[in-house]
């Protein structure tokens, strides 16, 4: 006699797969762990994978995080600007009120 087939709902396929996609494991090595023929595995991958949530090349993924590696870099360039730009306006106001304490008492003082 042969074994009965295992049938699974739809539900349980699309978080299959998703938990797939989500791994580093390889399919054969998720099939042993479901205890899932591989075959099956890769039927569900192909009809239940959302591409829009994937990169359609592994290049095109290098050039987006390329980009974002950019947009990074130049928002702490700029930060960094206006950390230099405040503590130097920091300093001349230090200055300046230093400058003020003098000028308070040299002209406080009575001449004699």
């Amino acid at each position: 006699m042969g074994e009965q087939r295992q049938r699974y709902n739809e539900e349980f396929r699309r978080k299959t797969v998703k938990y797939l996609l989500e791994q580093t494991k390889s399919v054969e090595d998720i099939s042993l762990e479901l205890n899932i023929p591989a075959k099956t595995l890769h039927g569900w991958k192909a009809k239940y994978r959302e591409l829009k949530n994937e990169p359609t090349s592994i290049l095109e993924r290098v050039r987006e995080l390329e980009q974002l590696l950019k947009d990074k870099e130049q928002l702490i360039k700029e930060q960094k600007q206006e950390l230099q730009e405040t503590q130097q306006e920091k300093n001349d106001i230090a200055m300046e009120n230093a400058i003020l304490k003098k000028a308070v008492h040299i002209f406080s003082n009575p001449r004699k």
